[in-house]
């Protein structure tokens, strides 16, 4: 299966806070060599980054790194194809324009059947690529649409959205996905492959909350720099496998995650 990977920060974080470790997992220490992605938030345009290659040894990786873009919303993933050939256009995350802004998602999991199924209409939001992913995607965007119509929707319409798409998604196939629409992070976890265990079982995703104090110009852990400038900093990462040994907490199937500038939030 895929590897998701995001954050929230109160403010911008470098963007090379954890490639290194999470690309050795693309293609490196792990089976995912088909393909990844990096998308950043600037206000509410992304700078999107993707290869259909491994990430493990790839120039554009060690260029996001030397580079340093910062942001405080990024979406990472890492491919191992299931459907689709490995090409760009089956690449994750992928991206869409509505309501002003860029619109991001990833997902983690095999949705079988879901481009045949009924209910999963995209109207005029057509998918670029094969997969089931972008499928979801553009149906998530087909029903998004009459909410941003009228100007910028509640939080509480995106979430109940979100809600109803999750729990239709989750009979299809494992549905670990994270989405933003430059304003929000939403992280749903379901289940996925677990060592040892045949078939699915949650949790699908982890998310870990970390803060900065003010005199700090960076603070690191094993694979991850949170760089800022002279100012307190709030982070919540969200990943697939927790990427350190620190305390990441393990999301409940079917759990949905409210994230916004590095903090977690609540109806």
């Amino acid at each position: 299966m895929c590897e998701l990977f995001a954050l929230s920060s109160l403010y911008n974080t470098n963007i090379s806070f954890s490639l290194e470790e999470f690309a050795d997992r693309g293609g490196l220490n792990g089976p995912h060599k088909d393909g990844w992605g990096v998308a950043h938030y600037e206000h509410l345009d992304v700078r999107l980054i993707r290869e259909p290659f491994p990430a493990s040894n790839s120039p554009c990786v060690r260029f996001l790194q030397e580079h340093g873009f910062r942001s405080n919303i990024i979406i990472s993933h890492i491919r191992m194809a299931t459907v689709g050939e490995r090409q760009l256009r089956n690449t994750q995350p992928f991206s869409r324009a509505l309501g002003g802004r860029m619109h991001t998602f990833a997902h983690n999991g095999d949705l079988d059947g879901i481009i045949d199924l009924p209910g999963f209409e995209t109207g005029n939001w057509q998918p670029i690529g094969e997969t089931d992913s972008e499928h979801a995607f553009c149906h998530l965007m087909y029903l998004m649409q009459p909410l941003w119509q009228t100007g910028e929707p509640t939080l509480e319409a995106r979430y109940r959205l979100l809600e109803d798409f999750a729990r239709r998604l989750r009979p299809v196939g494992p549905a670990n996905f994270i989405y933003s629409d430059g304003d929000y992070v939403f992280a749903h976890g379901d289940k996925r492959t677990q060592p040892g265990l045949e078939g699915y079982h949650p949790p699908g995703l982890h998310w870990l909350s970390r803060t900065c104090g003010l005199s700090e110009e960076s603070h690191e852990i094993p694979g991850v720099v949170l760089q800022h400038e002279q100012c307190d900093q709030s982070v919540v990462l969200v990943a697939t496998v927790p990427l350190t040994g620190e305390n990441w907490q393990p999301m409940e199937e079917g759990e949905i995650l409210i994230i916004k500038d590095g903090s977690i939030h609540h109806l």
